[in-house]
């Protein structure tokens, strides 16, 4: 018989191994427990009792026998009773789930205050200012986060209070003040929820408790999970825990700190400290912190102790960690680690760091980083000027740059984000109600907080630039505009410009100029500590990864860039795209072509310039391969809009023979449904010369390259194939062309011969395809459409979003690869491909193919290559050597 299920963990009985069941939070709390470190105690309730709760709505019956055997054991430890009207023991209560999720709920301090206790509180610390602050703190998180009531009414009561004494901080006002603010609190949750604040302390705690299982499925919460991909079934644990307080005077105060910068990933200590505080006044910006530097002057010993402690943590999570303490009468506690979030600098630089003093294994720096984040770190910087003097300076939280119009408030951001518009949210500090403005926006600027606020924390996590703490910007939220030192006024919609490397905020839109990282990765040469990691990943990765990595590339320029990003080859050269421009009046007089002599000729006057064009590929890739697909699109893809034809032919004095025949042929060739028309194969078989055409400019291009000395590895792909009768008739007619072209050239060609599989028919029958293909390509794009029964283009203007939101999808199919469907039809044309022919290559050359999670699905699927854009080369690059790291579950199907 299995033992029953346990609810409640107290710290010293888990580790950190068990996130799963006690949260991120909970283990971490644990772990320090079993290290000794200075740790308030406490109880951590389970993720298993949350998801009990989340189901049935009700607490499992055997919650509250546990929770208050834990809590008895919690104030033996401390030798005070929960708010107990003499010497009352205060708790916290936060939320913690397996993930940090900032759109969880808030901390709640200060449990177990009452109008009795809060007497006790003031007589037993001799301060009754820090008792009256204490209460005012946790009816005001207490009546926001678990009864429901609007923060701002009591933002709104005590802003008030501070105008009428002409104080800034919250600490500036006295006991008195304090007093008549709390009573105004109650009378505000007493109007707005319909009961009043609670006296009693259980009651206090269960109701929390419960708040933070409900706040599992508040908006923040899910809009967070859907954005980090987070399973929704996973619930949160709930840790309580004794308080101690930075906020007695002098010789207390609170703090974040981390063993590394978390925005650059420069060694030593650094952090926010905030002198007589508690807990979330750092994290909430609402005074401004001091640099973590300043506790070595106010309190020595605890500086030099929490050096100590923060030293012991990374050497003990071998990774930054982010550290909650708290100095009450000069002793340190410890509230909270975890492994800290990072921006993308960061996490490379710290990874190679750790790399290079043997803290962790090649193998183990490459895991901790991502294609993601590496994408993120060759998007542009701005190009400044000594003379581009900016707005304001703040706290550099989270790098990069960005450009966008200023909106003031969460929903603002969301709603011109969703109509195409870029912004940048400006608030004075940022909550956890922001979370989706901080999403829509390109940027967050804060007028107060450091580098451990919430919209710093989040804003890393998230890879968005973030400028806090700039101090000199007066936020008008109500008016919507923001005022700088020098008086410049900046409205809702007016556009600026924010560097979260250099901290800095701008009037206008800054022109962009190459990353570092982007100008590294062409060149090979290290210009810095970050460029140097970066390269260093991408080294390791390629010497562990299985997947090669080419690139879609339709002109000598890309394919140029592409093998300066490490490209191995072109996967995806789109001969369609070489029918553009000038060249389109040919394709229109193919098209027009009244007889087969017409036809010839202009397809004869295309010849030698698709010639040029592969010719130019090849040499860019000499050695490498290159997979031509001849051409896909249909055919009235080529010629003018027919509505504006017709409007134009109506509208005309004398209406022009030519558009006459254009409006014939757009006519004549419309389909219903022209991407599931002639197109592809049937086009290259419908069209006569077409084909051979193409198939003519790769092999002379080849043959050129030959004569000139080159090493041309050109492959012909035929696209949109449904059955192996196509790929023979194309095959048939391609060797022809290639036999012709030897004859002329007296050259040995080749050619490998192979197919696009973009339909789901052709996926079903790979094993008769492959009698006739030389190699495989999955073309994605066009498979994930078919196999759905969608147009992205559609779908994505229509049903989408409402998909996203109701969990029909947890992201686009465009975006990463459907497994159980599209991934499926993949998986079952290469084992069946392979099992005609064992020499079969395949690979994707679909958007797929760029994704880090699609990577390495691919991996695992046994592809031989993934084929991308030439920008996201670097990025598929490092994934294909992650997944040859964590994807164990190789296929045996190579």
């Amino acid at each position: 018989m299995s033992a029953p299920m346990k609810y409640v963990y107290e710290f010293a009985e888990g580790s950190r191994d068990m996130a799963d069941l006690l949260g991120g939070k909970g283990a971490g709390l644990a772990e320090m427990t079993r290290l000794g470190l200075p740790v308030p105690p406490g109880f951590t309730v389970t993720t298993e009792a949350c998801k009990v709760y989340l189901a049935t709505g009700e607490e499992p019956p055997e919650l509250g026998v546990e929770a208050a055997g834990a809590l008895a054991g919690l104030e033996r430890a401390m030798g005070r009773t929960l708010g107990a009207p003499d010497d009352p023991l205060l708790v916290s209560v936060r939320s913690g789930a397996r993930y940090s999720m900032p759109g969880m709920m808030e901390t709640i301090l200060d449990i177990g205050l009452n109008d009795q206790s809060v007497i006790g509180l003031a007589k037993s610390s001799g301060q009754e200012r820090f008792a009256r602050d204490s209460y005012r703190r946790l009816i005001q998180m207490f009546g926001r986060t678990v009864m429901g009531v609007d923060g701002d009414l009591f933002e709104q009561a005590i802003a008030a209070h501070k105008t009428k004494r002409h104080v800034r901080d919250d600490h500036d006002l006295d006991t008195a003040e304090l007093s008549v603010i709390t009573e105004e609190f109650k009378d505000i949750i007493r109007r707005e929820a319909g009961e009043d604040f609670p006296q009693d302390p259980a009651d206090q705690l269960s109701r929390a408790i419960r708040a933070v299982f409900d706040s599992w499925n508040g908006e923040r919460a899910r809009v967070y999970r859907h954005r980090e991909h987070i399973p929704e079934d996973l619930g949160t644990a709930v840790n309580v825990q004794a308080m101690v307080f930075g906020n007695l005077g002098a010789d207390s105060g609170t703090g974040v700190a981390f063993t590394r910068d978390p925005a650059t990933g420069g060694s030593g200590m650094y952090g926010d400290y905030l002198p007589d505080a508690q807990g979330e006044d750092v994290v909430a910006g609402v005074r401004d912190a001091l640099p973590l530097s300043d506790l070595k002057a106010l309190d020595p010993r605890a500086y030099v102790e929490l050096g100590d402690h923060l030293r012991r943590l990374e050497n003990h999570y071998r990774d930054l960690c982010d550290v909650e303490f708290t100095v009450e009468h000069g002793k340190l506690w410890i509230l909270q680690t975890r492994v800290g979030k990072r921006t993308a600098e960061a996490a490379f630089r710290i990874a190679h760091d750790l790399r290079d003093d043997g803290t962790i294994t090649a193998d183990e720096a490459l895991a901790r980083v991502d294609g993601t984040e590496l994408t993120r770190l060759m998007f542009p910087r701005f190009d400044t000027q000594a003379t581009d003097l900016p707005l304001a300076h703040g706290v550099p939280a989270s790098p990069g740059a960005a450009v966008g119009a200023v909106v003031f408030d969460s929903a603002e951001a969301v709603r011109r984000a969703a109509a195409g518009e870029q912004v940048v949210l400006v608030r004075r500090e940022t909550t956890p109600d922001d979370l989706p403005g901080m999403i829509a926006a390109q940027a967050v600027l804060t007028s107060r907080g450091g580098k451990t606020s919430h919209a710093a924390v989040v804003a890393r996590g998230m890879g968005k630039v973030c400028v806090c703490g700039a101090e000199a910007l007066a936020v008008d939220p109500v008016a919507r505009r923001f005022t700088t030192e020098a008086g410049v006024v900046v409205h809702a919609g007016d556009t600026v410009s924010v560097d979260g490397t250099a901290g800095t905020v701008h009037l206008g839109a800054l022109p962009l100029t190459e990353s570092d990282v982007g100008r590294a990765l062409e060149t090979g040469t290290s210009t810095g500590a970050v460029t140097e990691a970066v390269l260093g990943a991408l080294a390791h990765a390629d010497s562990v990864r299985r997947l090669e990595v080419r690139a879609n590339a339709d002109t000598p320029e890309d394919a140029v860039r592409a093998r300066a990003l490490g490209a191995e080859g072109i996967g995806l050269c789109r001969t369609e795209h070489m029918f553009l421009g000038e060249r389109r009046a040919l394709v229109e007089a193919m098209i027009l072509a009244r007889d087969a002599t017409a036809r010839e000729a202009a397809l004869a006057a295309l010849l030698p310039l698709q010639r040029a064009d592969f010719t130019g590929i090849l040499e860019a890739m000499d050695g490498l391969p290159v997979t031509i697909r001849l051409i896909d699109p249909p055919l009235h893809e080529f010629l003018p809009d027919r509505t504006e034809l017709a409007v134009r032919l109506a509208s005309a004095t004398h209406p022009d023979l030519h558009d006459r025949e254009l409006l014939d042929a757009v006519e004549r060739m419309h389909e219903q449904n022209p991407m599931l028309g002639l197109r592809g194969v049937r086009l290259g078989l419908a069209v006569p010369g077409l084909m051979a055409m193409q198939v003519r400019a790769i092999a002379e291009a080849v043959a050129d390259r030959l004569r000139d000395g080159g090493r041309p590895h050109a492959e012909v792909m035929i696209p949109l194939v449904g059955t192996v009768e196509e790929l023979r008739l194309a095959r048939t007619e391609t060797e022809r062309v290639l036999a012709e072209v030897e004859a002329e050239t007296g050259t040995s060609l080749d050619l490998p011969i192979g197919t696009m599989i973009e339909l789901p028919r052709a996926a079903l029958t790979a094993g008769r395809i492959a009698e006739a293909a030389d190699f495989f390509s999955f073309g994605t794009n066009d498979l994930t459409q078919t196999t759905w029964g969608m147009s992205r283009d559609d779908a994505e203007a229509s049903f989408f979003p409402l998909y996203l939101e109701k969990g029909v999808f947890g992201v686009s199919p465009f975006e990463t690869i459907d497994r159980e469907g599209v991934g499926r039809l993949v998986e079952m044309a290469v084992v069946a491909g392979r099992a005609v022919n064992s020499r079969l290559e395949t690979g994707v050359c679909g958007e797929h193919g760029g994704d880090p999670d699609s990577i390495h699905f691919f991996h695992l699927a046994g592809l031989d290559y993934v084929s991308c854009s030439p920008f996201r080369v670097p990025a598929a690059r490092l994934e294909a050597g992650r997944a040859a790291l964590t994807d164990t579950e190789t296929s045996d199907s190579r």
